[in-house]
């Protein structure tokens, strides 16, 4: 897991200081005027100036939770292990390619799509509801 979160941090924090470029300068020395701290002007004007960001980023990668990285686990595993160790890809990987239940291997990826589509529209619903921020 945290290899995963080291491989995408560099992509994300690309877009974060995009977002960041975004919100006007002039409200961090208003609030420094007003006394704000470091963590409130963090709190008050860093975030909801890139709460959209924040968003979109949070619905796009809620969409890959059932992905948690078939090639990290695939090259680290060993049958030995495959009762502990075991992810949805590589067990679609071992039963449709390497045993020919080509059937079975689709219709759970088939199964994981059709549930990360799902995920994919309830973060969007529920972030049109909360905010006017979403991908439709």
């Amino acid at each position: 897991m945290l290899s995963e979160i080291w491989q995408h941090i560099g992509w994300e924090t690309i877009i974060y200081l995009a977002a960041l470029t975004a919100v006007d300068p002039q409200l961090y020395e208003a609030a420094s005027i007003d006394g704000a701290s470091r963590m409130r002007k963090m709190w008050h004007v860093t975030l909801p100036g890139i709460s959209s960001a924040l968003v979109i980023t949070l619905i796009l990668n809620i969409g890959q939770v059932l992905e948690i990285g078939f090639e990290k686990v695939y090259l680290m595993q060993n049958p030995a292990i495959y009762d502990t160790a075991d992810i949805i890809s590589t067990y679609v990987y071992r039963i449709g390619l390497v045993q020919g239940n080509f059937s079975y291997g689709s219709a759970i990826d088939l199964f994981m799509g059709i549930i990360s589509l799902i995920f994919i529209y309830g973060a969007n619903w529920i972030s049109r509801r909360v905010s006017e921020t979403s991908l439709w």
